[in-house]
């Protein structure tokens, strides 16, 4: 008969953690898997959309002028027409190599954009078949404030967040890493946007938490509710795209981009939107779940004789407080990146309803609403989680593993 020891929590520990294990890395394989079945192979459809014999060339700005240019589908005006001639804005560049040329700004970049000693970026087509070459405009290099925009998110999340920062800034680098690598030319390529997307997403939760959190049973558990939420909200989009038998062409733009798709470009963008739905829910998925993991736990250490159940209550009392404030980020963050469309809804002369059931609208109210409740959902059960993986835990170790310390 064994020892009383061997029947406390110690042995009540290991069948959680080996249930939490076996569901990540059952998930971590699917996803391999289907990343090396759906991975992106050649070069996808020639689109046109881009001359592959146009060099990109840095220039300073030296001098710039208004003069009087032909009208463009550009210039139109609200009654449809394009005006004959139109004020433009003519600049005189020194290129990298000291040469200066003369091109035409795109419309609306006065001279008040473009001071003496802008960097520029400029377009040179090489002279070909008797015709000289041709330089245009192209847009701001903007590669210095960027970079150094970049360059300060990077120091303050590392001066405030120390190594934890620096770890999730690398697991930020490979998400993208993986986005643009795997998602994008396998979207491309032709592959199930769905099958893409959920290969893609499990992948980068999977590196991103262990990476910035640590091996540990508490960051497990925060996985395994993210796997959760994003199957909801997998599932939810789903839904919801067919109730509301959304079409993947709905304006000019998705029209433009299913023809440079080739011909399963509107097959394509029917798996793009599903695909865009899973991405929108990884961040606040994993901002969540690794909260409310973290609370149980802490909740776990300042009461170790609390039950699972204790522990569920208590956390969905922190648990709502985090949907409350939650759910207001989701909607204004969809909001933003919407705005063009609600600027759109302000000019529409058309009943509101209908508007707002109109195509472009409508995919972002399902990608709202599919990401919103899947948020909602996703807390309650990384609670439940959470709480019988904590109970099995010593309460001095707060669900970190061996060798791997944090401080809360």
């Amino acid at each position: 008969m064994p020892p009383t020891s061997a029947l406390g929590p110690g042995a009540r520990r290991e069948p959680t953690r080996l249930v939490l294990a076996v569901v990540v890395v059952v998930a971590a394989v699917a996803a391999a898997v289907g990343m090396v079945l759906t991975w992106p192979s050649g070069d996808g459809p020639e689109t046109g959309l881009v001359d592959p014999g146009v060099h990109y060339v840095g220039a300073q700005v030296v001098d710039s002028r208004m003069r009087s240019c032909d009208g463009t589908i550009e210039d139109v005006l609200p009654d449809g027409t394009v005006p004959p001639t139109v004020d433009c804005l003519e600049v005189t560049a020194r290129t990298t190599g000291g040469r200066e040329v003369d091109v035409l700004a795109t419309s609306g970049v006065t001279s008040t954009d473009v001071p003496p000693g802008t960097r520029v970026l400029l377009e040179r087509y090489p002279a070909q078949d008797g015709e000289p070459e041709v330089w245009a405009w192209h847009d701001m290099d903007r590669t210095l404030p960027l970079g150094t925009f970049a360059l300060a998110f990077a120091l303050v999340t590392t001066l405030v967040a120390g190594l934890r920062g620096l770890r999730a800034l690398v697991g930020l680098a490979l998400a993208f890493l993986v986005l643009g690598a795997y998602v994008l030319p396998a979207l491309v390529a032709g592959h199930d946007g769905l099958g893409v997307a959920l290969s893609g997403s499990t992948v980068i939760v999977v590196v991103v938490l262990y990476l910035a959190h640590g091996v540990s049973v508490r960051t497990t558990t925060a996985l395994v509710g993210t796997l959760l939420g994003l199957a909801m909200v997998t599932g939810l989009g789903l839904l919801g795209a067919h109730a509301a038998r959304l079409q993947p062409v709905t304006s000019e733009d998705t029209f433009a981009l299913a023809r440079a798709l080739g011909a399963d470009g509107v097959d394509v963008l029917r798996g793009v939107f599903l695909c865009g739905v899973v991405l929108a829910g990884i961040g606040v998925l994993n901002d969540v779940t690794i909260t409310q993991a973290s609370a149980v736990w802490e909740l776990r250490a300042a009461d170790p004789s609390a039950s699972w159940r204790t522990l569920t209550a208590r956390g969905m009392r922190i648990g709502r407080d985090h949907i409350a404030s939650t759910v207001y980020t989701i909607a204004f963050a969809y909001a933003g990146a919407s705005l063009p469309l609600l600027l759109l809804l302000e000019l529409y002369d058309q009943p509101l309803l209908v508007t707002l059931t109109s195509g472009a609208f409508a995919e972002e109210i399902v990608r709202t609403l599919a990401g919103a409740t899947g948020l909602v959902l996703a807390i309650p059960l990384t609670t439940v989680v959470a709480a019988v993986a904590a109970v099995g835990a010593p309460p001095n170790r707060s669900g970190h593993g061996h060798g791997h310390g944090h401080a809360h």
